[in-house]
């Protein structure tokens, strides 16, 4: 059952006015500098709830950190910046037909997968905003 609080009418009031993923602490912060009381703990409820309803999609940067935004509601994939953080919604046939395959040849069923691609947009990459990516093990 869906529970509509004020507090999460809040939290899914700002995704409207956002483009793009953002971070539970992003969203806090604005609900704060409007006035709202709203605790982080609370914000991070609200936001799980929101996905697990199908409302906001979450993905981890490549520092592990979770963000989110509001999507379609077709199953999709997404091209991130790392250094502005603009998103795109990407279809993915061949790699719907790789899972089904590989699923299908372990015995599995009632499969699920995300996939996220990071990389640098044009115009970031012209500006030379790029952020620096280097792996645990140093390779570029």
């Amino acid at each position: 059952m869906i529970r509509n609080t004020r507090q999460r009418a809040a939290v899914n009031a700002v995704f409207d006015g956002l483009d793009g993923f953002h971070s539970a602490q992003e969203v806090h912060a604005k609900l704060r500098a409007s006035g709202d009381t709203i605790g982080l703990s609370t914000v991070y409820r609200a936001v799980q709830a929101l996905v697990d309803d199908g409302e906001l999609d979450s993905i981890r940067t490549d520092n592990g950190e979770a963000i989110y935004r509001r999507c379609s509601t077709t199953h999709h994939h997404h091209l991130v910046c790392r250094g502005c953080g603009r998103t795109e919604e990407v279809e993915g046939p061949t790699v719907e037909r790789w899972a089904d395959r590989v699923a299908g040849e372990h015995g599995f069923v009632d499969v699920r997968h995300t996939l996220e691609i990071f990389g640098t947009c044009a115009e970031c990459h012209r500006s030379g905003q790029a952020a620096e990516v280097t792996s645990a093990d140093g390779r570029r």
